[in-house]
């Protein structure tokens, strides 16, 4: 087949995914302010549109590891390869967001073209200590260091903003904690211009790379404008378009997020994304994200971790990147056995999106069918109020047994 058509469909692809990618994930961005009512839905939706439209400009850093350390040096590839991890990650991040299972794109997008190079190339394809410098650690510490600083920053807010009761009753002022709200219009607009600067450099990257190896650009050094361009569009309709089937879980599913803790989270994710994508980390935003609002949770005094949800979020974390390694090494499969494997690939993941984007349509969205990571990782805290809830109920339920043993002697 002309690699110039492979070409071809590997950008379209590739804009695709970052589509898919803005409707997948960047609502999370919105997630807190609208949990607190510092945002309506629609409008949440419109700035971190706008906002991951501007953050696509701010840096290429990412998009440079990704073209230039993935694939280990002297290794050939070809865009048929990255055609193919293409296509096993787009399967593999409509079909979560479908069914609600925890994921990351950006885990989406690295498994899959992880998985179609050892396919084509074997174990030596993979350049594997940069995978584990630019990937796995960011992976494993962004979001715990992100968590620390929400928790330290909402137990600030907290310790500033803290009035008796007596004292309110004597001089009739609140804490002024609803404030915070004002803030959040602003920190939810960063967390969203960190996505963007992040998240669609990986789209950026994978294009760079497939230029690269169809030799129509020299090296993986630089981003061309036109890819820039191209990706900030795509990541910004697809947040627009597609934000609505998480918004509407998302807008009161957040477990009782306060607005001092909504802001906590928020700062602590924008800055640790802005500041990894200066270092070229490629970060799944939505684990970082999760890390605040778990943070946050904890630093309002008397919260307390639900272990068997913490294991949950985990775990899906965990399985994202060998499972869409698994989905596009069968694509790599597919593809290597010629035209008529790329032209089926390239059927199987139009029709699969387009049959995934009907089945969505006729689903009632609940929380049994649709779940984000950020709305999953509030439920792996249980507010103070759930905590006295619990301890309340246990306690009558003590009381009852008590009686019900002391009538039976």
């Amino acid at each position: 087949m002309d690699p110039i058509l492979v070409v071809g469909l590997v950008v379209g692809l590739a804009l695709f995914f970052d589509f898919t990618n803005g409707f997948h994930d960047t609502a999370n961005s919105s997630a807190t302010a609208i949990a607190t009512g510092a945002l309506k839905p629609r409008t949440a939706v419109l700035i971190a549109a706008l906002m991951n439209f501007a953050g696509a400009f701010l840096s290429t850093a990412v998009a440079k590891a990704i073209s230039v350390s993935l694939i280990s040096e002297g290794v050939n590839i070809g865009p048929e390869m990255v055609f193919a991890g293409l296509t096993g990650a787009i399967l593999w991040n409509l079909t979560t967001w479908l069914l609600g299972l925890p994921s990351s794109s950006s885990h989406a997008l690295f498994g899959g073209l992880i998985g179609a190079a050892l396919v084509y190339g074997g174990f030596a394809a993979v350049n594997y200590p940069a995978v584990l410098e630019k990937l796995v650690l960011p992976s494993l510490f962004a979001p715990v260091i992100a968590g620390l600083a929400a928790f330290l920053a909402t137990r600030v807010a907290y310790f500033l903003t803290a009035r008796s009761q007596e004292a309110r009753k004597a001089t009739g002022i609140g804490t002024g904690r609803t404030n915070f709200k004002v803030g959040q219009v602003f920190t939810s607009s960063l967390v969203a211009l960190s996505h963007g600067t992040n998240d669609a450099q990986k789209t950026m990257g994978v294009i760079t790379l497939v230029l690269v190896a169809a030799g129509l650009q020299s090296t993986g050094d630089h981003v061309e404008w036109w890819v820039i361009i191209g990706a900030a569009v795509a990541i910004a309709a697809g947040t627009y378009a597609g934000g609505w089937r998480i918004i509407k879980t998302m807008g009161t599913g957040l477990s009782e997020i306060k607005p001092a803790q909504g802001l906590a989270s928020e700062v602590s994710t924008a800055a640790t994304i802005l500041a990894s994508s200066n270092l070229g980390f490629a970060l799944s935003t939505t684990q970082v994200a999760s890390g605040g609002v778990m943070g946050a949770g904890l630093g309002r005094k008397g919260g307390q971790i639900r272990w068997t949800k913490a294991g949950h979020i985990v775990t899906g974390w965990l399985l994202t990147l060998p499972a869409a390694g698994g989905v596009g090494a069968l694509s790599a499969l597919l593809v290597l056995s010629g035209p008529v494997g790329l032209l089926a690939d390239t059927v199987l993941v139009v029709a699969g999106s387009i049959a995934i984007f009907q089945i969505s349509r006729r689903n009632r969205i609940t929380h049994t069918n649709v779940l984000s990571e950020v709305e999953g990782a509030s439920e792996v805290i249980a507010s103070p109020r759930e905590v006295r809830k619990a301890a309340a109920k246990a306690a009558a339920a003590a009381k009852k047994a008590a009686a019900s043993a002391k009538g039976g002697k």
